[in-house]
């Protein structure tokens, strides 16, 4: 079974820059897609960005320029990069992983990132 460990959060100031990471243990092979979602108190949960293996990587098109991820295959490990923050980009940021295509997801325990203004 897939454990998921994630980066601690922390709080950052408005313009400043924040990355999180997302390590996958457990399994013997590369996961399918690693990727995160995002929930701010009172919102619904919204997706940030997403890593397939061997394809393009993919922001919301409401981040991109400021949120970017990348991944290590080899050590499944992705990480989401984030500059240039905002009071609203204050959330709980969720990994999760798909092990394979078609797959079902499996989730870290969430990562508070708070930015103040």
């Amino acid at each position: 079974q897939v454990q998921i460990e994630e980066s601690e959060g922390r709080v950052v100031q408005t313009g400043g820059s924040l990355r999180l990471s997302c390590a996958a243990s457990g399994i013997s092979f590369t996961l399918y897609e690693m990727g995160w979602y995002r929930q701010a108190p009172g919102k619904q949960r919204e997706f940030v960005a997403r890593a397939p293996l061997d394809e393009d990587t993919y922001s919301s098109p409401f981040l991109v320029g400021r949120f970017n991820i990348s991944r290590d295959n080899a050590e499944n490990t992705a990480y989401l990069q984030m500059v240039n923050l905002k009071p609203d980009d204050t959330a709980k940021y969720s990994c999760y992983v798909v092990l394979r295509d078609g797959g079902s997801w499996s989730w870290g325990q969430g990562t508070q990132g708070t930015v103040s203004s």
